[in-house]
């Protein structure tokens, strides 16, 4: 119970400092805690899945768009919090 009282304190600090936001995506990654020297909790996220299925060099993308018509952009940003 307590490792997921402290799950919820720290996601709770990162909502505020708006560092993560609430989110109704299907896709997700497991998250666990993981006892720091000082016996504090750090929150790790593990991304071997996503990263399975991410591309891993640009050329690769885009060989992918050649004879495309429709292209989006994304902007995307990672936050990661200091200790």
């Amino acid at each position: 119970a307590s490792e997921l009282n402290e799950l919820k304190k720290q996601l709770e600090e990162l909502l505020e400092k708006r560092f993560i936001r609430q989110s109704v995506s299907p896709w997700g990654a497991p998250v666990l805690l993981v006892k720091k020297k000082d016996g504090s909790m750090r929150l790790c996220i593990d991304y071997r899945q996503l990263n399975k299925v991410t591309i891993k060099r640009i050329d690769d993308l885009m060989d992918q768009l050649v004879g495309a018509c429709v292209f989006s952009k994304i902007d995307f940003e990672i936050r990661i919090p200091s200790d």
